[in-house]
């Protein structure tokens, strides 16, 4: 089919919400005739009769009214162009573009980033991938920011710098009334009696679980593995198992009910780094955000 005429589906569309030609023509302030051959050249291009006459005027038929459905939404577009493009020039917005590493606690990440939501006019994007691919997309500018588990390899080419934002405690959360069950029994021997959630191997944090785990003697009956604590969390509150997560995300625990703290992964911490290309230096919300974070 050849492409698509909008002046005719614009006559179209008019016809059919004044119901016939002669409205049409006058509100269009054109010869009834040449609206009624524009909108029967694009009836020829789509193949399909799309009004049919009744009465003094016309309706349409079922091909008309999906074309008039559609033309609704491409013209009520239309109309909102020109608004949403003054609003974009005469309110820039501020772009903050945020790679979040595979296995990172997105709690924590959504803690981290807190100083800047309320930012006027914030264009926020949050892009979660593997580590090595954000790191590349930092280095082109695609990103400002990337938060992960680990500082980024040397690599004079890229020219990327990490900060550790936070080093945080790690504790055991639960649906309620199994914490209220296992209370009073020592811990953290009684996760063996639990079925336990846990980050990823994409997750920095999970080779030290298992070895907190393994040097406490416990055997974990894992049922679920997840790359996103807030997922996770979600999963454990409708009573999957027990998970891990660091303090700094705890906070937003509150907004998923039926959550209670287990007890303490001592000695244990999940720290996150803010990795910068060297444009990144100079981008005010991330320079907001490590100031925020520093001790």
């Amino acid at each position: 089919m050849d492409e698509l005429n909008y002046r005719h589906l614009r006559y179209f569309w008019v016809v059919a919400k004044e119901g016939g030609f002669s409205r049409a023509a006058e509100r269009l302030g054109m010869a009834v005739q040449t609206v009624s051959t524009q909108v029967r050249e694009l009836e020829r291009k789509l193949g399909y009769q799309l009004l049919r006459p009744a009465g003094r005027g016309v309706a349409l038929t079922q091909a008309g009214l999906q074309a008039f459905e559609q033309a609704e939404a491409i013209f009520e577009l239309g109309e909102a162009l020109p608004s949403a493009v003054r609003v974009a020039a005469t309110r820039p917005s501020v772009r903050l573009a945020v790679g979040l590493s595979d296995g990172l606690s997105k709690l924590a990440a959504h803690a981290l980033l807190g100083p800047v939501l309320n930012t006027p006019d914030l264009s926020l994007l949050c892009h979660e991938g593997e580590f090595e691919p954000l790191l590349g997309e930092l280095a082109l500018h695609e990103l400002d920011l990337v938060l992960a588990g680990q500082a980024a390899p040397a690599h004079p080419a890229m020219r990327l710098s990490s900060t550790r934002l936070v080093s945080s405690p790690v504790d055991w959360y639960g649906p309620a009334d199994w914490v209220r069950r296992v209370q009073g029994r020592s811990f953290p021997q009684c996760l063996d009696e639990l079925p336990m959630l846990l980050p990823t191997g994409h997750s920095s944090l999970r080779g030290e679980l298992d070895a907190w785990l393994q040097s406490r003697g416990l055997q974990p009956r894992i049922v679920g593995e997840f790359e996103d604590s807030a997922l996770m969390a979600v999963f454990a509150a409708r009573g999957l198992g027990v998970f891990p997560v660091c303090r700094l995300g705890v906070d937003d625990l509150a907004r998923i009910r039926g959550l209670r703290r287990l007890g303490p992964c001592e000695g244990l911490s999940e720290s996150i780094y803010a990795i910068r290309s060297r444009r990144g230096l100079r981008h005010p919300l991330v320079n907001r955000l490590l100031a925020e974070a520093s001790p």
